[in-house]
């Protein structure tokens, strides 16, 4: 499993949602591209997934912008990267999509189930607010 700049940068920026998230301010992708400096085009593709899976509160107009709709302590740092990378299984087979005819034969599947269950584990023990607090 190989995170992309998407996932990278949907955590950087949800971290910085995350931070202003007590103002009650919206920011606007200038700054955050500025800030982050991330491209604003880019920035915009990750927006709309994050916004597709409802965890953003979006404003538009000149002083428009980006907020969290939750509290940090409600976004798990898994839930954000499934949304922008998909499935974190380091193999085909262990995903959604992934049944393959070897499972039952397979010397090593027990191996790559039980790293899969650790990265899910671990991702959705971690929280925004682990990042800000």
């Amino acid at each position: 499993m190989k995170m992309s700049t998407r996932g990278r940068y949907a955590l950087v920026v949800m971290i910085d949602l995350a931070k202003n998230y007590n103002t009650g301010e919206y920011l606007s992708l200038k700054e955050i591209s500025e800030k982050e400096n991330i491209s604003l085009k880019y920035l915009e593709k990750i927006m709309m997934l994050l916004n597709k899976a409802k965890f953003l509160d979006v404003s538009r107009g000149n002083n428009g912008g980006y907020r969290l709709i939750k509290e940090p302590k409600e976004y798990k740092i898994g839930d954000i990267l499934r949304v922008t990378e998909g499935n974190l299984a380091p193999l085909k087979c262990l995903g959604k999509s992934g049944e393959c005819s070897k499972r039952t034969m397979c010397e090593t599947f027990p191996f790559w189930n039980g790293l899969y269950k650790e990265i899910n584990e671990y991702v959705d023990s971690k929280t925004l607010e682990d990042f800000i607090g």
